[in-house]
């Protein structure tokens, strides 16, 4: 039973970080490339002012880049410790 116990915290455990990286990466999209917009202005990206472009178009992307990141790596956690959902599974 504590090595079950154990099994579970240390999988919460890692979860947690997870959450905790992938909310700073997207803390960093949402506010602060918006925050230091005209800085980032003073670069181009396509022709476009780098602080417009991801304001537009690059925090979007990187929004979805963040969701199928974190699912995989929450998949690979959850296989790591048995928990994972089986696609294969009948019901």
């Amino acid at each position: 039973m504590a090595e079950a116990d154990s099994t579970h915290e240390a999988h919460w455990q890692r979860t947690k970080n997870l959450t905790i990286i992938t909310l700073i990466i997207w803390f960093i999209f949402a506010f602060g490339v918006h925050w230091f917009a005209p800085q980032l202005n003073s670069i181009t990206f396509l022709g476009f002012p780098l602080g417009f472009y991801m304001a537009g178009q690059g925090s979007l992307f990187a929004f979805v880049v963040i969701i199928f990141w974190f699912a995989r790596a929450q998949n690979k956690i959850d296989e790591e410790f048995g928990v994972a959902e089986d696609e294969n599974e009948d019901e």
